[in-house]
């Protein structure tokens, strides 16, 4: 059994995988992390994220260590999120990184685990696009924002609501085009992608919905 969830930033989407996979049992991969990865190694690195052959390189030679533990607490900046939102437009990055993406659920099977639960922006359409079971998480982008400057603060990194709020409008402006494809045919045709609106609606109440459409399946 494969989840696919999709979704913009702050829309939810990486809490709710965590929650169902930890209450199914199943395997979770954030593969939004693994952009991170890049863009952290890119950032520590001092490449400028718009120089396609370094950030090339620098992911090529993540692909061998991204099976070892790593520091989750480093990949949660802003900055790190926008420079992840950069290099994973570059085709090359994206394609070292899918084949990674793909052999997850088998690698969990072959460790005994039922299925898998993979959170991202292309999950339903690029890398299980057979997945039975796909939800697309969203929000109003003046609630991710909002949901996105609490999260800052609580980390004590400084930001306006307005700055935030212009991030998350350039991010989603980077990110539309393969959001669109979640929800146009013949890319999800025979396959349904279930729409959940979490803008006025509490964590608890995001799981219970999403459950209920894992449980009918």
């Amino acid at each position: 059994m494969i989840i696919a969830i999709d979704g913009p930033a702050a829309s939810g989407k990486g809490s709710l995988a965590r929650r169902l996979a930890e209450h199914l049992n199943y395997g979770f991969l954030d593969t939004g992390s693994l952009y991170r990865r890049v863009a952290l190694a890119v950032l520590e690195q001092n490449i400028d994220p718009k120089d396609t052959n370094a950030v090339i390189e620098a992911a090529q030679n993540l692909i061998a260590v991204l099976d070892q533990p790593y520091d989750d607490s480093a990949l949660r900046s802003d900055n790190v999120g926008q420079t992840a939102s950069i290099v994973a437009q570059i085709q090359e990055v994206r394609d070292l990184l899918i084949q990674y993406q793909r052999d997850f659920p088998l690698q969990a099977l072959q460790k005994g685990i039922k299925g898998a639960v993979l959170d991202g922006r292309d999950i339903g359409t690029v890398i299980c696009p057979e997945a039975p079971i796909k939800l697309f998480i969203t929000a109003e982008v003046e609630k991710r924002a909002q949901r996105r400057h609490k999260e800052l603060q609580s980390r004590d990194i400084q930001a306006t609501k307005p700055e935030v709020l212009a991030e998350m409008l350039e991010r989603d402006a980077r990110d539309q085009k393969r959001l669109d494809e979640h929800l146009a045919p013949p890319r999800v045709i025979g396959h349904d992608v279930h729409i959940i609106d979490t803008s006025d609606m509490t964590p608890d109440e995001v799981f219970n919905h999403a459950l209920k459409i894992v449980t009918s399946h």
